[in-house]
């Protein structure tokens, strides 16, 4: 946590709220951008805990006022509704500050809200239809899935949060609407699908490549070597989201855990482990913040007209 991550998270929210016409209460000791950047912080270097972030960022003076968590949780959640936007106005930003995006991986985590032995009595969500099963896990969950598109890079730059039992085909031309045209998607086995594969380039222009069946078409040499190259990305975000604790978030209701978990994904933003810190810095200078980045890149170069790899 240092001044570098802080600024620009606080920046992007603070500006956003603006644009939107949004003003915090004159007697607040803090504002409500503020209010937002304490979820995301928590989110990102407190793996959820808001005690401790709460007392350190005050000791370090990132606030100037001593507040309790029941307080903090109070005014997020008068708040909760901006948090989505955030998330949004950061992937987009993404998308429009690299203009040449030709490559996007998509999958989902759980999110559990209890375990399955105790759906019966569970509070916050009820029905059948939050009763899903975790191929990865090899496990039940109960609760919700987190569907996420992010760059090679590991930047979310669209996400939905559905009940578990949804088939994960079922978010797929929201996610990728609003992508580059051409832009390549590369998919697990559970989006093998031959009829989305030919209406997704109609409808959002984008081309769908899912690692597919022994059984069916074998992939292109392009999509073989951007499936090999890029997929491997999706390991490293996904250890950072559970390093969060995005798959054991605690809250008390439903609204509570979309909160963290909106906090979550903003917070996947500025991680500074990959290339994504060089992402934030950009969409600092973009919002105002006077921040400059240098970010070096070490790609596979693939000519996907004339099928073929010419570098790595």
């Amino acid at each position: 946590m240092n001044d570098a991550l802080l600024v620009p998270i606080d920046v992007v929210i603070d500006e956003t709220m603006k644009t939107l016409d949004h003003h915090s209460h004159n007697v607040a000791a803090l504002s409500d951008a503020e209010v937002c950047t304490v979820a995301v912080v928590v989110a990102h270097a407190f793996g959820n805990h808001q005690q401790r972030a709460l007392d350190l960022r005050y000791r370090l003076g990132y606030l100037t006022t001593r507040l309790s968590p029941s307080r903090i949780n109070q005014r997020l959640h008068a708040l909760a509704a901006w948090l989505p936007p955030q998330a949004e106005t950061v992937g987009t930003g993404v998308v429009q500050a690299h203009a040449a995006i030709s490559d996007v991986v998509i999958d989902n985590l759980p999110g559990p809200v209890c375990r399955r032995v105790r759906a019966g009595h569970c509070g916050k969500v009820r029905g059948r239809a939050y009763c899903g099963y975790c191929a990865a896990n090899k496990e039940k969950i109960f609760g919700w899935r987190v569907h996420l598109v992010y760059t090679t890079s590991g930047v979310p730059v669209a996400c939905a949060l559905l009940p578990a039992s949804y088939h994960d085909l079922i978010p797929l031309h929201e996610l990728l609407y609003g992508l580059p045209p051409d832009t390549w998607v590369y998919a697990d086995k559970a989006d093998n699908s031959a009829p989305d594969e030919v209406s997704l380039p109609d409808d959002t222009g984008v081309h769908l490549v899912p690692i597919r069946k022994d059984n069916m078409i074998p992939h292109t040499t392009a999509e073989r070597a951007g499936l090999r190259t890029f997929r491997t990305a999706i390991e490293t975000v996904n250890s950072q989201a559970e390093a969060m604790g995005m798959p054991r978030l605690r809250a008390r209701t439903k609204a509570g855990f979309d909160l963290r978990v909106w906090a979550s994904v903003l917070a996947l933003t500025a991680l500074p482990s990959t290339s994504n810190h060089g992402h934030m810095l950009r969409l600092g200078v973009q919002f105002g913040n006077n921040v400059e980045a240098r970010t070096t890149f070490y790609v596979t170069i693939i000519d996907k007209g004339n099928d073929r790899v010419l570098c790595r």
